[in-house]
């Protein structure tokens, strides 16, 4: 069998090519990690509930998280410009290491806090991102990102589902320990991928470029920062909804959290391929139109079917993250990439502080107000990234 066909078996024509030898490393150590982290995540605001927290405290929880997420993240821009961003990025992973272990000891929710501190410890984010920008082929940016967010998809499969088993029959404490070694397995991994410097050269850029520029990541940062505001009011609640409103039990609350991350996958890499040949605002239409509609369908029925449809359409949602690293990261300047990616990153994050804890205090009014609210957000944002005002604003050169 020739080179070329043997390559068309292993990868469909459109994903040929969108990964080079290091990219595929990072989306199998990051499917490793994702998959450790989907143990618990998913579950984690039945976790804090369980715990002595309410909905408001599980709110505070989330919050503490988005906060150190924002200042964290400004510090790894900073160092991925300075530094070999493959260290920043392992140094992202050591840093979350610790965390199930801490929340595998804590005896109260209270406990749990300086583990959530440690969570929201985003510092390789801006190199993560910086380094698949550098590395993929540019007419295959959003799609390349798609596929590497997949690898958190993939690994969220199967983990909601097998975490919340493993806890009904040996307890949380396992659910966490599997959890540490599997980061840790990541890590390892990502020590054979390449070094990654920031060449020093200067690049000239001409007033009215440089003001087009400073333009577009002005609009992209705001517009990203209001959509996380809205994804994080209800995304930690969404398990709790399942439980407190439709009296789900822990394994099934699992279950659909694995089929979110199923939908997540090929939703994500249909959007990344809409993003590539379409405008980069109609991809970000598309995922909060699927988003709106999830919730919609989730809000609405009450059978484990139309749930289970919810949910993998809701799994759109968890892609937005990664088109900002995307979509900012295709036109920042090569030695200032990490800190251009890491200002809107970081800007959704604070935007998202307060807003877990707003959710939260909804939720305790009526369990659907935080979840109508997201609707009406969502079905706004979509015809503003339509608009033809925020189309001209963020045209490419």
């Amino acid at each position: 069998m020739s080179k070329s066909k043997h390559k068309s078996a292993q990868f469909p024509n459109f994903l040929s090519g969108a990964l080079n030898r290091d990219l595929k490393l990072i989306f199998v150590s990051t499917l490793i990690g994702a998959f450790g982290d989907g143990l618990y995540y998913w579950m984690l605001p039945l976790y804090v509930r369980a715990l002595g927290a309410g909905p408001v405290e599980v709110g505070i929880f989330f919050s503490i998280t988005c906060l150190t997420a924002a200042f964290t993240l400004i510090l790894g821009g900073l160092l991925a410009d300075k530094y070999d961003r493959k260290k920043v990025i392992i140094l992202g992973w050591l840093v979350w290491l610790p965390v199930p272990i801490l929340f595998s000891l804590a005896a109260n929710w209270i406990q749990l806090l300086p583990g959530a501190v440690l969570y929201g410890c985003w510092i390789g984010q801006p190199a993560f991102s910086s380094y698949i920008v550098a590395s993929a082929v540019k007419e295959k940016m959003m799609l390349t990102f798609a596929i590497i967010s997949s690898s958190w998809s993939f690994g969220y499969f199967f983990s909601p589902a097998l975490g919340s088993y493993i806890s009904t029959v040996v307890g949380m404490r396992w659910v966490f320990c599997l959890a540490f070694l599997l980061y840790a397995s990541c890590t390892c991994g990502l020590l054979f991928i390449n070094s990654q410097r920031v060449g020093t050269q200067f690049s000239e850029l001409s007033l009215s470029t440089a003001l087009v520029k400073r333009k577009k990541i002005i609009v992209w940062t705001i517009f990203f920062a209001v959509i996380m505001f809205f994804m994080f009011l209800i995304r930690q609640l969404v398990p709790q909804i399942l439980s407190d409103e439709y009296n789900l039990s822990e394994f099934h609350i699992g279950v659909l959290g694995s089929i979110t991350f199923l939908g997540s996958a090929p939703l994500g890499i249909i959007l990344g391929r809409i993003g590539d040949k379409w405008k980069k605002a109609g991809t970000i239409s598309v995922c909060m139109i699927l988003s709106c509609v999830s919730i919609i369908t989730l809000v609405s029925f009450n059978n484990f079917f139309t749930l289970s449809l919810a949910c993998f359409l809701l799994g759109a949602s968890f892609t937005t993250w990664s088109l900002i690293g995307a979509v900012v990261g295709s036109f920042a300047p090569e030695t200032l990439r990490a800190r251009w990616i890491s200002f809107p990153l970081s800007a959704s994050m604070l935007a998202a502080f307060l807003a877990p804890y707003l959710g939260g205090l909804l939720y305790e009014s009526s369990h659907y107000y935080p979840f109508l609210v997201f609707i009406m957000a969502t079905a706004l944002l979509s015809v503003l990234a339509l608009a033809k005002l925020f189309e001209e604003g963020t045209e490419e050169n």
